[in-house]
C-alpha cells in the first residue's frame, strides 16, 4: 500500500488559485466518497481550509493513485488537469507522510507553528472516519499525526511567539501608522480569525474596535468580550465612513466590500486614509478597491512578506518538533513493516493455544484436578508456550525488513502447519473490509 498528498497551498498557487479549488463544508462528505471511488483508491482524507486544499490517499498503484487523485480535483472543480499539475505538489510515500505531519504542526504553514490548522486537520479526519473513507492505515497514521502535533505545540514554545494571520495583519498596521491606538478599527467577521484580530489589536493599545456581522448577535457577543461596539452586515457601508483600518475575515462566498461601495465611503473624503486588510479565502474585499485615491489593500499573499520578529525563534523549536516527527514517523513505519506479518504471528500464536486447551482438557478429563492445580498447570502450559515462540516470533517480526521475506513467510507456515490459519486470518480481514465498505456506502450521499 502507498500513500499521498496532494497539497495545493500558498508555494505554487496564488489566492486566487486557492479560492477556486477551496471545498465548501457542504461538499466535502459526498466528495470524499467521490474520491474514495476513484480506481485504485482505498483510503480517503480531504482538508480544505481558506489557505490550502489537501487530498490524502492511500492506493496499492502510486502512478494510477496519483492520476485520479489529480483527476478527481479536476473535474470537481472543473480545472484542466494540466492546470491542476502545475498548482499542487504529489508527494508518496514516506515523503507524504512527513508532510502531513509538519502540515499538522503548523511547520507548513505561511505562518510558522500556527495552531489553528491541527484543529482543522482533526475534524477533517474524523470526518473521515465517520463517513467510512479511512481504514487501518490512516486511523494509525492520522491519529500519531495528531498526537505529535499537540506534544509538539505543548512541549515546545513554538505557540508562545504569538504569529498568525490575524497577528500579522495587526503587525501591518503597526508599520503603516506610527501609532494605531487612537485609529478606528473594523473588524469584519465574528469568527476565530476575527477574534484573534480583536486580542492583538487590544493588546496593542487600540480601543475604538466595532464588530461588523452578518449575524447581529455573534457581532455582539464578540464585541462586548473586547469592550467593542458592533452593528450588523446592513450598516457597514456606514460604519465604514468613520473607520481607519478593516481587518476582515469572514465566510463568505463572495466580496463583502465592493469597489462600488468604498467609492461610496471615500465620496469627497480622499484625503483620509483607509486601509483594507483582507484575511479570508474566498478574499472578502474586492481588489480593485486599491484603484482608489488613499484606499490601500492587503491580502493573505502580501502578508506572508512581513517581517515576524518571532520567526527565529519558531523556527528553533520547529527543530525540536521536527525531531519528535522523525521519531514518531519511524515508529510508524516499523508498524505498517509489521501489517504483513502480523497475521503469521497471529497464527502460531492462535495454533499454540489450540494445542494448549486441548493438551490442558485432556489431563483435566484424566485427573481429579483442584481449582488451585489447574490454575498452575494451564500458567505453565502456556509458559512454556510463550518461551518456544519467542524465538520464532522474533525471527518473524524481522521478515518485515527483508526483500525476500514473503518467501521465508511461506515457509514458515508450511514449517508450523499453519496455512489454513493463516488463510482464515486473511478471510476475516476481508470480510472485515467488506462491511467497513457497506457502512461507506450505506452512508453515501444519493448523487443526483
Amino acid at each position: 500500500m502507498h500513500v499521498i498528498a496532494l497539497s495545493l497551498n500558498y508555494r505554487k498557487a496564488s489566492v486566487e488559485e486557492r479560492e477556486k479549488l477551496n471545498f465548501e463544508d457542504s461538499e466535502i462528505v459526498p466528495a470524499l466518497h467521490t474520491l474514495r471511488d476513484q480506481k485504485s483508491i482505498l483510503e480517503a482524507v480531504i482538508f480544505s481550509t481558506c489557505n490550502r486544499t489537501e487530498l490524502y490517499v492511500v492506493t496499492d498503484q502510486i502512478h494510477t493513485g496519483t492520476y485520479y487523485t489529480r483527476n478527481f480535483l479536476s473535474e470537481h472543480f472543473n480545472v484542466s488537469l494540466d492546470t491542476i499539475k502545475d498548482i499542487t505538489e504529489i508527494k508518496v510515500n514516506d515523503d507524504a507522510i512527513r508532510h502531513l505531519y509538519r502540515v499538522a504542526a503548523g511547520l507548513d504553514s505561511m505562518v510558522l507553528g500556527e495552531t489553528q490548522i491541527l484543529g482543522q486537520i482533526r475534524d477533517a479526519f474524523i470526518l473521515a472516519q465517520e463517513e467510512h473513507t479511512t481504514g487501518k492505515i490512516f486511523n494509525k497514521l492520522f491519529k500519531e499525526v495528531i498526537t505529535v502535533a499537540k506534544r509538539g505545540h505543548n512541549e515546545t514554545e513554538i505557540s508562545k511567539h504569538a504569529v498568525s494571520m490575524s497577528y500579522a495583519a495587526v503587525e501591518l498596521a503597526k508599520n503603516i501608522f506610527e501609532n494605531i491606538k487612537n485609529l478606528k478599527v473594523l473588524v469584519l467577521g465574528a469568527g476565530e480569525m476575527s477574534e484573534e484580530s480583536l486580542l492583538n489589536l487590544t493588546s496593542n493599545g487600540v480601543s475604538d474596535v466595532t464588530v461588523v456581522n452578518r449575524n447581529p448577535d455573534n457581532a455582539r457577543t464578540l464585541a462586548e468580550k473586547y469592550l467593542g461596539n458592533y452593528r450588523p452586515l446592513n450598516e457597514l457601508e456606514d460604519a465604514l465612513k468613520d473607520t481607519d483600518i478593516v481587518i476582515s475575515s469572514t465566510g463568505a462566498p463572495d466580496f463583502i466590500i465592493t469597489e462600488d461601495m468604498i467609492e461610496k465611503v471615500k465620496g469627497n473624503n480622499k484625503e483620509r486614509s483607509l486601509i483594507l486588510i483582507d484575511i479570508a479565502v474566498p478574499r472578502d474585499i474586492d481588489p480593485n478597491v486599491s484603484e482608489i485615491d488613499s484606499v490601500y489593500y492587503y491580502n493573505v499573499d502580501d502578508l506572508s512578506g512581513i517581517v515576524d520578529s518571532n520567526l527565529e525563534k519558531r523556527k528553533e523549536e520547529a527543530k525540536k518538533i521536527d525531531s519528535m516527527i522523525d521519531q514518531s514517523i519511524v515508529e510508524y513505519l516499523n508498524w505498517v513493516e509489521m501489517q504483513g506479518v502480523l497475521p503469521v504471528i497471529e497464527a502460531m500464536r492462535t495454533k499454540a493455544l489450540n494445542i494448549h486447551e486441548t493438551t490442558f482438557n485432556s489431563i483435566n478429563n484424566k485427573l481429579d484436578l483442584s481449582k488451585r492445580e489447574k490454575t498452575i498447570i494451564s500458567k505453565h502450559m502456556k509458559s512454556i508456550i510463550n518461551q518456544m515462540l519467542r524465538d520464532p516470533i522474533t525471527y518473524t517480526k524481522e521478515l518485515a525488513d527483508e526483500r525476500k521475506g514473503a518467501v521465508q513467510l511461506t515457509e514458515l507456515e508450511h514449517i508450523f502447519g499453519i496455512e489454513e490459519i493463516v488463510e482464515d486470518i486473511h478471510e476475516r480481514h476481508h470480510e472485515e473490509y467488506k462491511k467497513r465498505e457497506q457502512l461507506r456506502k450505506e452512508k453515501q450521499p444519493i448523487r443526483k
